[in-house]
């Protein structure tokens, strides 16, 4: 779904609603209804939901307030000290923000529903109209609950514990929820916040405070998710962006996950050198650094995309075990690092592990929500997908999810089509064992390719070990007692090669052979640095390959063209930023186009398109082949079981 208009919040609308904020924090009033009270539920969450659900003095309605709950938690938790501990104190703050947002969300909807006019007129609306004003009324709830809640999670999830699984066990979800009106929905909402925080095990100690509220406020997003299909009039609400000014929140319709906001996951810093072999994947992988680093913020494009050197998908695969987590660490690493030194925001966004959703829909919905924050141009992302045979498997092989169709679905529009939006500044990397497995369009997506095979030589199982055993050498520096190669230095095979045609040789003609039969077939009708040798190359292997089309010649273009971008940025640019990152747009392309024009010189543009074209081709034919060559082992292994099975039977008759 496109948004079509941004509009921003300001911060000194806000600073006139906080007063109303914070004085639902101290009071509020509310009272359950009779199924929250006698929710019967298993024994684990018996006590926490009795203690929801208790009644006070006989009677229903209950003032609770939230500050006083907090404030008494201090007391309990750090009796001895006078201020309030700063988890508490920002846990105050970001619920107070959270709900001057939502105020002013659910304000800025009234207005644009014409919500506001029906209100003025209340008294004397027909019935229809007492029906749209019902209406609009919950939606206006629900969404005020939705940016109340979406921005407490914002501002406090960075700061919460990374596994939150010990307080979700505690947590015994939220007795009820009410979309009546603004007031009885923030009342609801904070009257079950502040019962659970008064729960003596939920919190002991004060980061728990943070963690609950992460938890609660997940929950009640998810709540509202399920709900949101019931409401009406939304059209004001999804087809428009909110943003908080000199932030990066946004509000954008109901989608969350921090759409455009979302926060750079964790990762072990691992540098190239400590990655054995891969001379293949650690080029590519320099290269995509280098070219990522030269966006543009104020123009939103990359020179490289013009020069045709930028891969917005990429795929590395090899057999497991030979380094692919240790390279997404390694891109992100030496991503992270340049950002850092060039002042630039980077995100490293990796695909989630629990993607796939049983519910239909589900995951095309997190999918979205996912690939959304790659539209966003203010800042780098690179956002691996490891393991990418689990979520983008082949949709016609036997048994594949509806929610696998969802997610490739999703991905194919968002990387080409109406939906694909490519600023040259963020770039997705499928990695993968199974490469064969991956579903066809995925990989005809893929604009750059690479091997990571790990250790090849002599030299890589010596850096190897080397690796390991130096660690005995610091804490004891005579126990390896060993003798070491005569002529080769430690890790000096493990540095990064100066230009693809190092890292892969020259390719004389392809290994793989009905590639090689249409390969001669071709060559002796034309001659290989001719046009029309390429035409019918393509042609024969349409014959034996016939998923072989347009856009295997355009990735083939693609990797052509990123030969000819095969040259380093100069080392002192990243030295000294002034010379060419912090230039504009139109210098930086000039100067790419000098380098370019340089490292041409050395080239030759029929060698290059020729060895491309086999390379590719190759990996074709090996990807396709794998691929039948697993299905006819499966069939052979599950004759032989029957046969097995029927001998069996035979001989117990």
């Amino acid at each position: 779904m496109q948004h079509n208009s941004t509009f921003p919040i300001k911060q000194n609308e806000l600073d006139m609603l906080r007063d109303e904020a914070s004085g639902y924090l101290k009071s509020i009033q509310w009272e359950q209804s009779n199924r929250a009270k006698n929710r019967d539920n298993d024994a684990k969450d018996s006590s926490i939901l009795l203690y929801l659900s208790r009644a006070n003095n006989g009677s229903n309605v209950e003032i609770t307030s939230v500050s006083k709950t907090i404030l008494g938690l201090k007391k309990r938790l750090l009796p001895d000290s006078i201020a309030i501990p700063v988890f508490l104190n920002q846990t105050l703050y970001a619920v107070q923000e959270g709900i001057t947002l939502g105020i002013w969300i659910k304000d800025s909807y009234y207005d644009a529903s014409g919500l506001s006019s029906l209100n003025e007129r209340k008294s004397a609306l027909d019935n229809s109209e007492k029906r749209a004003y019902e209406s609009k009324l919950q939606t206006a709830t629900a969404f005020q609950l939705f940016a109340t809640s979406y921005k407490i999670l914002f501002d406090l999830k960075p700061h919460a514990s990374d596994d939150l699984s010990v307080m979700k066990q505690k947590f015994a979800g939220i007795p009820e929820v009410s979309f009546t009106s603004p007031l009885k929905g923030i009342a609801c909402a904070l009257f079950y916040y502040d019962k659970y925080l008064g729960h003596p095990d939920i919190v002991k100690t004060d980061k728990d405070v943070i963690d609950f509220t992460v938890v609660y406020f997940e929950a009640f997003i998810d709540e509202i998710q399920l709900r949101k299909s019931t409401l009406e009039y939304t059209e004001t609400i999804t087809d428009r962006t909110y943003k908080l000014e000199k932030t990066d929140f946004a509000v954008s319709g109901w989608e969350n996950v921090f759409s455009g906001t979302a926060k750079s996951i964790e990762f072990n810093k691992i540098q190239f050198e400590q990655i054995v072999g891969n001379k293949d994947a650690k080029h590519f992988a320099r290269r995509l650094t280098e070219r990522m680093l030269s966006y543009d913020f104020d123009a939103k494009k990359n020179p490289f995309q013009e020069l045709g050197g930028f891969m917005p998908v990429f795929m590395g695969y090899g057999i497991p075990g030979t380094g692919k987590s240790m390279l997404i660490a390694a891109i992100a690493t030496r991503l992270k690092e340049h950002a850092d030194n060039l002042d630039i925001p980077f995100l490293f966004h990796p695909m989630p592990d629990t993607l796939i959703s049983t519910f239909q829909g589900g995951s095309a919905e997190k999918m979205v929500e996912w690939m959304k924050p790659m539209q966003d141009p203010t800042k780098l992302i690179f956002a691996p997908i490891d393991d990418a045979e689990n979520n983008l498997q082949e949709r016609t092989a036997q048994g594949v999810s509806a929610g696998v169709k969802e997610v490739i679905g999703v991905f194919l529009r968002y990387t080409e089509g109406a939906y694909a939006v490519n600023y040259g500044n963020s770039s997705i990397g499928l990695f993968t064992n199974l490469p064969e497995m991956l579903d066809k369009a995925v990989i005809s997506r893929v604009q750059g390719r690479f091997k990571i095979d790990g250790a090849r030589t002599e030299n890589d199982f010596i850096d190897q070990d080397y690796i390991w055993w130096k660690k005995f050498e610091k804490t004891m520096p005579d126990f390896v007692n060993m003798q070491n190669p005569e002529n080769y230095k430690f890790l000096k095979d493990q540095g990064l090669a100066k230009s693809m045609g190092d890292v892969l040789g020259s390719v004389a003609k392809p290994s793989e052979e009905r590639v090689l039969e249409a390969y001669d077939k071709a060559e002796k009708q034309h001659k290989t640095n001719s046009h029309l040798f390429f035409a019918s190359l393509y042609k024969e292997i349409q014959q034996i390959f016939p998923f072989f089309s347009s856009r295997d010649v355009r990735n083939i273009q693609s990797a052509i063209s990123l030969r000819l971008t095969d040259f380093d940025l100069e080392p002192n640019w990243f030295e000294n930023p002034e010379i060419y990152f912090k230039k504009n747009y139109e210098t930086k392309f000039n100067m790419l186009q000098e380098l370019m024009k340089a490292n041409m010189k050395g080239l030759d543009f029929s060698e290059i398109r020729r060895q491309e074209v086999v390379r590719y081709l190759d990996n074709v034919a090996t990807i396709a082949d794998t691929d039948f060559k697993r299905k006819v082992d499966a069939r052979v292994n599950q004759m032989n079981i029957d046969l097995k099975a029927r001998e069996n039977f035979n001989s117990e008759q």
